[in-house]
This record gives structure tokens, C-alpha cells and sequence, in this order.
């Protein structure tokens, strides 16, 4: 039984030892290599201290973030990364909802269909007519459309005299 103690102990003090002497990486090499891994993204930097990396600057999308944290996480000697980056606000994205079935469409195409200048677009739900008319046109135009009920319609073209 003490010859199993004194082994364990020793199996003990030989596995801390050996933890004990592994070479640690220092910070500036850990900055280095975490530098290396986000060099795809130009408007960032990271500085590692203590084994934190901090990194900060921009990135184009969450996407491109998360795998560079990813990345940083992955070098050995980074305990934990401290996300002070942002990504770049994406421009808004004008979502265009149709609402107005083919079949109307239609039948306002089919009512400028004489009046070349004039085009027909479909905007979130509203028609919207644009180009060049005379004010013989436009009246002719807005009679006709008007007659199908079609519901909003924005008269966005010029007249002329």
C-alpha cells in the first residue's frame, strides 16, 4: 500500500513537473501569429496580453468576424478573445413587394399602351407612371387609368406644353 502512495506521488510530481517546464508562447508571439490569422481583413488588428486577444476594427459582415474570432481562438496559447470589432452597417436594402397582380398590370400597360414616352413601374404596391406627355396626354392617361381602379397610382411624369 505505501509503495502504491509513493508511486502515485511520485507519477504526481513527475506529470506537474513536466506541464511546469513546457514552454509557454509569449504575447508578442501570440500577436504575431493572431495577426497573421486576420490578415484577410485589412481594417483590423489584434494585441494579445496574457493570452487575451483583444481584437478590434471593422469587418465587412458578422460573417467575416465570427471567423476570425474562430481563427484567433484556434492558435494555441490564446485562452479567450475580447471582441471589440464592428462590422460595417450594411447599405438598406429597398425591398420591392409587388402587390398588384399580373392581370392589372396589364390592363394599365394596355391603356398607355399608345403612349410610348410613358412607362409603367410596380413599387411596393403602387404604379407609378414616368416619362414625357402632353397635357392632352396626361389628361387621356389619368381617365383611362383611373376607370380601371386599379387602387394608388402615382403620375410621375412631365408634361409639357
Amino acid at each position: 500500500m505505501k509503495k502504491t502512495i509513493k508511486i502515485t506521488a511520485l507519477a504526481f510530481v513527475v506529470s506537474f513537473a513536466a506541464i511546469s517546464c513546457q514552454k509557454s508562447v509569449s504575447d508578442a508571439e501570440l500577436t504575431t501569429q493572431s495577426t497573421t490569422a486576420i490578415s484577410a481583413y485589412p481594417e483590423t488588428s489584434v494585441e494579445v496580453k496574457d493570452g487575451v486577444a483583444h481584437l478590434s476594427g471593422t469587418f465587412a459582415s458578422q460573417g467575416d468576424k465570427d471567423a476570425a474570432i474562430a481563427a484567433i481562438k484556434n492558435i494555441k496559447g490564446v485562452r479567450d478573445v475580447m471582441d471589440m470589432a464592428s462590422v460595417e452597417a450594411a447599405d438598406p436594402v429597398m425591398e420591392t413587394i409587388t402587390a398588384i397582380d399580373q392581370e392589372t398590370q396589364q390592363k394599365v400597360a394596355d391603356a398607355i399602351k399608345d403612349f410610348p414616352s410613358v412607362k409603367m413601374d410596380v413599387v411596393n404596391g403602387e404604379i407609378t407612371l414616368t416619362g414625357e406627355v402632353t397635357a392632352e396626354q396626361a389628361r387621356k392617361i389619368k381617365m383611362s387609368v383611373d376607370a380601371l381602379k386599379v387602387g394608388k397610382v402615382n403620375y410621375d411624369y412631365n408634361v409639357k406644353k
